[in-house]
């Protein structure tokens, strides 16, 4: 019976990462549409972003830093 439960709260965290994506590309088409960003700009900060996040796990796997919450 847990299996099933652990199956259903999966198939859960799908459907609301599905709903929070889809929030976000939303709204960052409607700045776009509105001349607030340029596609270029979010490129650019997304890139940055994950670049910082890939520097950290570095750094901290440099340190023994344990980077994974399980």
């Amino acid at each position: 019976m847990a299996k099933l439960d652990m199956i259903g709260q999966i198939a859960d965290l799908k459907e609301i990462d599905y709903k929070n994506t889809l929030a976000i590309t939303s709204i960052i088409e409607l700045l776009i549409e509105k001349g607030i960003l340029d596609s270029s700009e979010v490129a650019a900060k997304a890139q940055y972003l994950e670049d910082q996040t890939l520097s950290e796990i570095r750094r901290n796997s440099r340190f023994g830093i344990r980077t994974d919450f399980r």
